[in-house]
């Protein structure tokens, strides 16, 4: 040892490690915890619906990143009483039956949870004002599939253009339909799409404008969701409902999710070999395809040109099914 050093150098010492308080091994059990479910979710705060009153709840830390999302059956404890000021606690997510995701993009890597626990997507598609784009209609299809939901398709403002247009695109994928209106005979009417909500939870999507907020405030009379207007120049809707929003209908006949405006239906979590599967009608047409046939445009042999070739397929919807392939495989040409 030097001069300078000894064996008693205050740096070859350890330092004292904090003194805390050992971490149990018991964690809570929640007894006392009731169910609930969200309604809607605002900058980190949760409505919840519990025995048919709302309560604000917050998560609980060991959840951790897990997501809370509208649709979900929770348990929470706390003050459940929905007074002004009350405030509970999710401790536990009830494992989903259904999720329905979306990217921003095809090659976004980032799924984003639009809502869970919905048993049907209704794609609310307006005939005119602004004109229906068929191709957001085939993503939000391919979504719904994907997610094991049943598909519906409700055609708004049926007073300002024939439905019979866009229904012949989809009339050989077996997706069941609706058509309302809000003018001439028949206007308001909301029989049919009432009878197919009941007993489910249905999920609402579809551009801004299309008139979800409008059938919302119809179905549920005391929702209050505000309505926008479409720009005469861009063709476009204004965005109204910021979040998604879960309601009951009437007479416990069933819930709805109100969804924000979307603009875009990005796939990426979507496997492009299990896309065929949205198209049943051309599903069929594969049976004899060559073994990895990915069932694309320039394909050798592949069943969905012969079946075009033998007017047994619609080629409009053989298109539509290749622009996602296309799409989801990273081409530019979408």
């Amino acid at each position: 040892m030097t001069g300078r050093y000894s064996e008693h150098d205050q740096e070859h010492y350890e330092r004292p490690r904090r003194r805390t308080r050992p971490r149990t091994k018991d964690r809570p059990t929640y007894d006392d915890a009731v169910d609930g479910r969200v309604v809607t979710v605002d900058r980190g705060r949760f409505t919840l619906t519990v025995d048919g009153h709302r309560v604000m709840a917050m998560k609980s830390r060991p959840l951790g990143r897990k997501g809370v999302v509208v649709g979900d059956h929770v348990r929470v404890v706390g003050d459940t009483s929905g007074v002004d000021g009350s405030l509970a606690r999710i401790v536990e997510v009830v494992e989903r039956s259904t999720t329905l995701r979306r990217t921003a993009d095809d090659d976004d890597p980032v799924e984003r949870v639009i809502v869970s626990n919905a048993d049907q997507l209704v794609v609310v598609t307006a005939l005119a004002d602004p004109e229906p784009r068929p191709r957001l209609i085939d993503r939000a299809l391919v979504a719904a599939y994907d997610a094991g939901m049943a598909p519906l398709l409700c055609l708004t403002k049926a007073d300002l253009a024939d439905p019979e247009t866009l229904l012949s695109t989809y009339r050989s994928l077996g997706v069941p339909w609706v058509v309302t209106q809000l003018k001439g005979e028949g206007a308001g009417d909301l029989t049919e799409l009432r009878e197919r909500l009941h007993g489910r939870t249905s999920v609402l999507v579809g551009h801004s404008g299309v008139g979800k907020s409008t059938l919302v405030n119809a179905l549920v009379p005391d929702a209050h969701r505000e309505v926008g207007i479409v720009n005469a120049v861009t063709g476009r809707g204004r965005h109204t409902s910021t979040s998604a929003y879960l309601l009951e209908l009437p007479d416990s006949a069933g819930w709805i999710i109100d969804t924000p405006g979307i603009r875009s239906f990005g796939l990426a979590h979507v496997q492009p070999e299990n896309l065929i599967e949205a198209f049943p009608d051309l599903e069929e047409m594969t049976e004899d395809c060559p073994r990895g046939c990915t069932h694309g445009a320039g394909e050798p042999e592949c069943g969905l040109d012969e079946a075009v070739e033998a007017g047994e397929a619609d080629p409009d919807r053989v298109e539509s099914f290749r622009r996602l392939l296309a799409a989801r495989e990273g081409a530019s040409d979408w």
